[in-house]
């Protein structure tokens, strides 16, 4: 993956991202195919209306219909019949929005699915697996979602925590998919800027910004 800045305007600029699928133009609006597939639109009617990149869903496509119908059928790309770009979000914020029962540790989140209860794990090893055999170009590192508001003391926490994952993410990247880290801190400027101070230096192909609540 590459990014080149096209033309620029004060703090504003235009670029593009160039991929082995294609190219996005940015800014970009990024359709959601959350289940692998964008409500009531077909891939060709995405095409016609200039649609450059979709967006999948690790967490319900984990779920529902599972990595062994992704990987028999060859992977997201061809299950979608979709040959442009594909970014996959981690599950992170699934995992902590929709999951009636949720265990944070070290090493993951323990979960139910929303679907039947069942019980699953999902850390950044697994997220980067999972990531792996849905083939998307863009892939997104495994992180805390926390709840609003909260105290500086455990947002605090949570930032060391995604920085860790972040790290275990950057190890375990797939070949030929590019990773982005996800800026944290809730509504704290200082742990935002320690956020992303750290993904910095961790060296991501591109960095999302994560957590925003406008008030």
């Amino acid at each position: 993956m590459n990014f080149k800045i096209l033309t620029s305007d004060g703090t504003a600029r235009r670029g593009v991202i160039q991929t082995s699928r294609g190219e996005i133009n940015t800014p970009s609006f990024m359709s959601v195919g959350t289940h692998g597939t964008v409500k009531a639109m077909s891939p060709d009617e995405l095409k016609a209306l200039g649609a450059e990149i979709i967006l999948g869903n690790t967490y319900h496509l984990y779920l529902r219909p599972g990595l062994d119908v992704i990987l028999e059928l060859g992977g997201l790309h061809k299950f979608m019949n979709w040959d442009r770009p594909i970014l996959t979000d981690s599950g992170g914020f699934q995992v902590f929005s929709l999951s009636a029962f949720r265990k944070i540790e070290k090493n993951g989140v323990h979960f139910r699915s929303h679907i039947d209860g069942s019980l699953h794990f999902i850390g950044p090893l697994e997220a980067m697996k999972i990531q792996g055999i849905l083939g998307s170009d863009i892939a997104m590192v495994f992180d805390e979602c926390i709840p609003y508001p909260a105290t500086h003391e455990y947002v605090a926490k949570s930032v060391d925590l995604t920085t860790e994952w972040a790290k275990q993410c950057k190890a375990a990247r797939n070949d030929g998919q590019a990773l982005f880290g996800i800026v944290q801190g809730g509504m704290f400027k200082d742990l935002r800027r320690k956020s992303t101070e750290e993904l910095l230096d961790i060296d991501f192909d591109g960095y999302a910004v994560g957590g925003v609540k406008r008030r």
